[in-house]
């Protein structure tokens, strides 16, 4: 098999078709798993801790909340090491073998916790653990695309963590629904023994089939690289820290959405099978998602990457405005396909115009730090469950039309931020 040569970010002659899978299928990996721990696993256990009432959003909160801070620490100084590594065998592919191992050992965790305290340490040391492959991963397409090809290596990255990402969470919602149902059994571990060997075998399948060449070795100390990590020279980089601001919000609109889905179907829609509805809202999603992630890439190297990415914003806000009034299961499933539209086109467009404003030579650093607007967005849909804790206690579903009618602003937000970058991007 053919491996795919690393070189300086001006991208290697012959990047042929198969090479853009080569290099973004640790990506669908990662997707399968934060996809189905998010989407399901994660509020099944609580319920099985005995959160059923208006506090499972508070606990699920405080959880994803810890979690993420982790993601927003761990991913930009593991690619900002990654950036200044010396190992004969890449920069990037070592961190990638060291995360993956790590999750797997720690996976197990998930299934075994039988208190909010043990899933709480397990779950903070996989955000640990995957963020540390993740960071450097995310630099294989400005170390090896040509510029010109962002957008269609991006549109391929997003349409394998979207596409076969969903197509993996609906498997592992078909498992975790037989484990609803029948209050146990062994579908958990069905569940974490796939994810163990979908993050293996992606694994090893980044190893063997891209090469890197040598890594320069470190240019600063390890505390100096740690500090500079989070630093970014602002006036020369005005442009990426917009786009980290508009990501923010609009990322935080999407994932408020997926995480306290099943608990909106419970407690707004009042549906007796969440899992159920949850599998079939997941196709719809997925459906929009698929038409829309491959033609955004391409054509934001066309006519531009924003155009794409505040038209995918707009286009969320008008997904809340069907959810907001909501009261049956097809205007669910309506607003499902506009919001997957949006993020299908958001996902491959705005990670193109990411891979555009990072600093040249510090790929994988800038790339982590837009873990601050990734990781951040989950920190602050964190804080969304304490808010509809809060709201749900005295008013019953009103904490779930607070949830709505943030992230309509942070669509409307997210999109306005943009037209503040400068140049054709």
């Amino acid at each position: 098999m053919r491996e795919v040569a690393s070189n300086t970010g001006t991208g290697p002659t012959g990047f042929g078709s198969v090479d853009y899978i080569k290099i973004t299928i640790f990506g669908f990996a990662l997707a399968a798993l934060w996809g189905s721990l998010h989407t399901i696993i994660i509020q099944v256990r609580l319920l099985d801790f005995g959160f059923t009432g208006p506090e499972k959003t508070f606990w699920l909160g405080l959880l994803t909340l810890a979690g993420y801070i982790l993601a927003i620490v761990v991913q930009p100084i593991a690619g900002a090491i990654s950036d200044r590594s010396g190992f004969r065998w890449g920069r990037r592919r070592p961190y990638i073998l060291l995360g993956t191992i790590l999750a797997i050992l720690f996976l197990p965790g998930i299934g075994l916790a039988g208190s909010f305290l043990t899933i709480f340490i397990f779950y903070c040391l996989l955000q640990v653990s995957s963020n540390t492959a993740q960071g450097p991963y995310q630099a294989f397409i400005p170390d090896l695309v040509p510029g010109g090809r962002r957008g269609l290596a991006s549109g391929v990255k997003s349409f394998l963590e979207i596409g076969g990402g969903l197509a993996f969470v609906w498997l592992i919602l078909n498992f975790m629904g037989r484990y609803f149902t029948e209050q146990g059994g062994p579908w958990l571990w069905y569940v974490l023994a796939l994810l163990a060997i979908v993050l293996l075998g992606a694994m090893i399948a980044t190893l063997f089939t891209v090469k890197e060449r040598p890594g320069t070795g470190s240019q600063l100390p390890l505390l100096p690289t740690l500090y500079k990590s989070f630093k970014i020279d602002v006036k020369a980089n005005r442009n990426f820290v917009w786009f980290l601001i508009s990501r923010l919000l609009i990322l935080t609109a999407l994932a408020t959405l997926q995480r306290y889905a099943l608990y909106f179907l419970m407690d707004v829609i009042g549906v007796a099978n969440p899992v159920v509805v949850m599998k079939d809202l997941l196709i719809v999603v997925g459906i929009g998602m698929l038409a829309a992630v491959y033609p955004a890439g391409w054509l934001s190297d066309k006519v531009g990457r924003r155009p794409i990415v505040i038209s995918s914003g707009l286009l969320g806000a008008l997904g809340i405005m069907v959810l907001f009034f909501s009261t049956s299961y097809m205007h669910v499933m309506l607003s499902g396909v506009l919001l997957g539209i949006c993020f299908g086109a958001f996902m491959s467009s705005n990670w193109a115009l990411a891979t555009d404003l990072v600093a040249k030579g510090e790929e994988a650093r800038y790339l982590g730090l837009t873990n601050l607007a990734t990781a951040g967005g989950g920190a602050l849909v964190g804080l969304m469950g304490l808010v509809i804790y809060f709201f749900n206690v005295d008013v019953p579903a009103l904490g779930y039309k607070v949830m709505l009618g943030a992230c309509f602003t942070y669509f409307l937000a997210g999109s306005a931020l943009l037209m503040k970058i400068k140049g054709r991007s």
